[in-house]
């Protein structure tokens, strides 16, 4: 069971199937009655695609995790299972999960094939080993799983709010991602990966940092203009925010202090996803009061 955790990436999910959650509430219109096995089916079906999609990924990168000290107690690398029996649990979790999410969206489920043919294929096999910016492009499968919860109920994935959705979580993963390599840099070195530490130092890379964390924090200050928002925003988004803003520059000036930037950015993710959706659902809620 442990193994099987560790192959899809248990934490992760958890992750993916809250953005889903949130993307979802946002898009259910204001009044209606929501069919409980919808969100249900849409919680099983992101946690199915999204563990398949991890665990194909370690199946597809497990000689160069057994390179690397972090990633060498992974199930493939430290011989629990081997590769084939990975790609054949990844593969029946996608396409069970995919086959639930089309109960309930045809739009859902092609997203989320989508998604792992970006993830597992575009991404891993060219991006992730190619080019030191391949995190960019990179994140779009990874802020694919608010907009499969969105479109649910909507088809309409350009609308204000679905865009907010999808731009908090792409943005987020580029401090969340150069913060991991820049303290594991000389791991991903070992592993071959041309990560930005890796190509253009850490003081670089850091500036690149900076500028996503700001155009993230922008983003969630100006939520207002996406979504609705009331009196949690404030409470919570903006705190926030600044609280982001406040640890990335006191990383910028102690390297060391990686942690706290990291699970500040991370936490605050969830807030911004969060905080619009309890916002819209508690005001209209006081409001029939």
């Amino acid at each position: 069971m442990k193994a099987y955790l560790k192959l899809t990436k248990f934490g992760i999910t958890l992750f993916v199937m809250i953005s889903g959650l949130a993307g979802y509430a946002v898009s259910l219109p204001l009044g209606m009655r929501p069919d409980f096995g919808e969100p249900l089916y849409l919680l099983i079906g992101l946690y199915l695609v999204s563990a398949g999609s991890f665990a194909i990924n370690q199946a597809q990168e497990w000689q160069l995790d057994q390179r690397m000290q972090r990633t060498q107690g992974r199930p493939i690398p430290s011989g629990q299972l081997n590769s084939a029996q990975a790609y054949i649990i990844g593969a029946i979790l996608a396409l069970a999960g995919c086959g639930l999410l089309l109960l309930i969206s045809p739009l859902s489920s092609a997203l989320a094939l989508l998604t792992v043919i970006l993830y597992n294929g575009i991404y891993t096999l060219y991006w992730k080993k190619k080019w030191a910016f391949g995190a960019v492009p990179g994140a779009i499968p990874g802020a694919m799983p608010a907009l499969i919860g969105y479109s649910v109920n909507s088809t309409h994935l350009l609308s204000p709010d679905a865009i907010y959705m999808f731009l908090i979580m792409f943005l987020w993963q580029m401090p969340h991602f150069w913060a991991l390599a820049v303290r594991f840099k000389d791991d991903y070195a070992r592993g071959g990966f041309p990560v930005l530490p890796v190509q253009i130092g850490v003081e670089r890379t850091l500036y690149h940092v900076g500028l996503y964390t700001f155009a993230y924090v922008g983003l969630a200050l100006v939520a207002p203009l996406f979504v609705s928002t009331h009196v949690l925003y404030l409470i919570f988004v903006m705190p926030f925010a600044l609280k982001v803003l406040y640890e990335f520059f006191k990383y910028y000036g102690h390297h060391e202090r990686w942690l706290p930037f990291f699970m500040w950015v991370n936490f605050s993710m969830l807030v911004f996803i969060c905080v619009p959706v309890l916002d819209r659902w508690f005001y209209y809620f006081v409001g029939l009061n």
